[in-house]
């Protein structure tokens, strides 16, 4: 088989992780109002957006070990990885748990908008090409759909965690 095969199977699992966090981060502030107050639900939901991609980048490097598994030499890492670049990339959202790099969330926005531009250029590619080839919309909306699941039930799970805590330990204080 061709590497480029491989090379766009690898740009669709990572594409799985990452491009639909534009979309929930888009919600989320959507939801939480123009300014919303400190101490608002709001506040505090737009205040983990970094911290649910973290966790999304997390869920990547876990898949890319598995992948990996049980031979993690250079060697085969080398031959592995299709797309150094965008793997590397995408690792780079585990930087999100650094509470100084998460204070500035419109970074883990811009840093999702490079996986959701392979979407857009698809669709594009798609759209404006005469011989339209269905099954790639298909597994574009396919992987976005996966990709939005994921990143909302990783917002949803850091939130809950986030809401608990902070529910625990105000009554425990008290």
């Amino acid at each position: 088989m061709d590497d480029s095969f491989f090379a766009y199977l690898q740009q669709l699992e990572i594409m799985v992780f990452f491009s639909g966090y534009p979309l929930v981060y888009a919600l989320v502030i959507a939801a939480a109002g123009k300014k919303p107050a400190t101490n608002s639900i709001g506040h505090k939901a737009v205040s983990v957006l970094p911290f649910a991609y973290a966790l999304v980048g997390t869920l990547f490097l876990g898949f890319q070990l598995k992948k990996l598994y049980p031979d993690y030499s250079f060697e085969h890492i080398n031959s592995s990885v299709q797309i150094p670049w965008l793997v590397l990339w995408g690792l780079l959202s585990i930087l999100f748990w650094i509470p100084a790099i998460a204070k500035r969330k419109i970074l883990s926005l811009i840093h999702s908008l490079v996986f959701f531009f392979f979407l857009v250029k698809d669709l594009f590619i798609q759209l404006s090409s005469s011989s339209a080839n269905s099954d790639m919309i298909k597994n574009d909306k396919n992987i976005y759909t996966t990709s939005l699941l994921i990143n909302l039930g990783a917002f949803v799970l850091i939130f809950g965690a986030y809401y608990l805590y902070t529910r625990f330990t105000k009554s425990t204080v008290s």
